[in-house]
């Protein structure tokens, strides 16, 4: 067996070097409406989680350079529930949100264009799980929030 074989024999599960992992979505809403909604408690609560069986029950946000975010997932029957929790470490309000968590990082980007604003989220990926689950986790909570801004939109 050959070096590519070996390496191709290698689960992303095993890997030790975090990748870069990619979710977006585009919110058919003003950019202050979705600044807020990502950065609320009150609507963290509603929009965070990957799924109906799911949901987060506290959430808190020093949104500043140095500020502490948390929130807590549980499984609705009470049989699950974790911890998300991290460090803001880049903030430009209507732009960009960096933060830490664990030895991991993320970045989140708010781009406003013709049909709202377009939210691109990059994350390093966990051993844990695969790269899939990961990009299919991070994209229904992503695809919640987005239901849930434009399902709460400002009548003028």
């Amino acid at each position: 067996m050959n070096a590519a074989d070996q390496s191709s024999s290698i689960s992303p599960c095993e890997r030790r070097t975090p990748m870069k992992i990619n979710v977006q979505t585009t919110v058919a809403a003003p950019i202050e409406q979705v600044w807020r909604a990502y950065t609320t408690p009150a609507d963290i609560k509603q929009w965070n989680a990957a799924s109906d069986d799911w949901h987060t029950t506290a959430a808190s946000v020093d949104l500043r350079e140095g500020g502490a975010f948390s929130s807590r997932m549980e499984a609705k029957d009470g049989s699950m529930g974790f911890d998300f929790a991290g460090t803001y470490t880049k903030i430009v309000k209507h732009k960009l949100i960096e933060y830490s968590f664990g030895d991991r990082t993320a970045q989140v980007e708010f781009t406003p264009d013709a049909k709202g604003v377009v939210m691109r989220v990059t994350f390093d990926s966990e051993p844990t799980h695969s790269i899939e689950q990961q990009q299919g986790g991070w994209q229904a909570i992503l695809n919640n929030f987005a239901r849930h801004v434009e399902g709460n939109q400002k009548k003028p």
